[in-house]
């Protein structure tokens, strides 16, 4: 299987670079998934598509203020510091650039020199382990959230604003350690969520920590040889009862986030779509050919040409169908990717 045969025909001005004033607003194509029929309407339609016993499963995962800047202590050349996630206390995995000027041994400064890194060695993937002193946890959180901006994605072409902090923000999110927001679920409201428990239909939140790799293209011709990307992932006990008591009661699992699909898939233990509550890291790669067992339904928003987000949501409804919704959503000015519109697959 080729990826450029997940390309496609986008033009730029659709990319959102804001978005909407109102989460609930952004306009929603919903797919038939077996049927391929296509029906156009807003997000705050979708609880029209969803049943009493219905459940929808969400991220809770929290983004941070990952991007710093910084310099180097010897000859104070600028450097951008990404973080990716802690290793172990005060040890962090990050990518530097440039990163030709961040060699193990070079120190690093960050603002008034209240927060400082040493380089210890480079990843296998080319990134950097940094070891921050002081090593007080409430001192370095308070220095990132002081000193750090929302990693915003490449294709949103401006510089973050301090509204970023809330709208690159799903209202649930309660776990801190994400580098990007799982976006489909940025058009709930917490208004929505209580109409969508008034007509019965029940919520679940798992976590699954969004790295950059959600970022980085696929850069094999042939699907199978991407490397994909590693995530940590937790599912409580009480979630996966509730997710497991809604399959035999023949109800829908609907995921919102492609985040979301794949803490579902990596927990599922049978061929009936039954979960197991667990922890760890997950490289689950869901392309075309993939048999789902946990996910009956997907709130998504337009992903980018020839990316593993659209691999799985190609897997999830057919490669032709969803590329063809995509055309229809280009020919009618729907706007894409992370501040953009969403797309329920049903």
């Amino acid at each position: 299987m080729k990826v450029s045969s997940f390309d496609y025909d986008l033009p730029l001005e659709l990319i959102a670079q804001y978005p909407v004033p109102e989460r609930q607003d952004a306009r929603l194509l919903v797919l038939g998934r077996s049927t391929g029929k296509i029906e156009h309407g807003r997000f705050s339609d979708l609880l029209d598509y969803l049943g009493p016993g219905d459940l929808l499963v969400l991220n809770e995962t929290r983004v941070f203020p990952a991007r710093l800047y910084g310099r180097r202590v010897d000859t104070g050349g600028r450097l951008e510091v990404m973080l990716l996630h802690e290793r172990q206390t005060g040890i962090w995995e990050t990518l530097v650039q440039p990163g030709r000027r961040a060699l193990p041994g070079v120190s690093i400064i960050f603002g008034d020199g209240s927060l400082q890194a040493e380089v210890v060695e480079r990843t296998s993937e080319g990134g950097r382990l940094l070891h921050f002193t002081p090593g007080d946890r409430k001192h370095f959180w308070e220095q990132v959230y002081a000193l750090g901006e929302v990693p915003l994605p490449p294709y949103i072409r401006r510089q973050p604003e301090q509204s970023d902090r809330e709208r690159y923000q799903t209202v649930y999110a309660r776990v801190t350690g994400s580098v990007a927001a799982p976006t489909a679920g940025l058009h709930f409201t917490p208004e929505l969520l209580e109409q969508a428990r008034e007509r019965g239909v029940r919520t679940a939140f798992v976590l699954l920590h969004v790295g950059l790799g959600t970022f980085r293209p696929v850069r094999v011709e042939d699907v199978e040889a991407h490397p994909m990307h590693e995530e940590y992932y937790r599912l409580g006990q009480s979630e996966a009862d509730l997710i497991n008591e809604t399959r035999r009661r023949g109800r829908r699992i609907v995921a919102v986030g492609t985040t979301t699909v794949r803490v579902l898939e990596s927990a599922a233990v049978d061929a009936d779509g039954l979960i197991a509550a667990g922890e760890g890291w997950t490289r689950l790669f869901i392309y075309p050919g993939y048999r789902f067992q946990a996910v009956d339904g997907l709130v998504t928003n337009f992903h980018l040409p020839r990316s593993t987000l659209l691999m799985l949501v190609s897997a999830f409804a057919g490669q032709d169908r969803v590329l063809q919704a995509y055309q229809e959503a280009v020919g009618r000015r729907y706007r894409f990717f992370s501040y953009g519109d969403a797309m329920l697959i049903i």
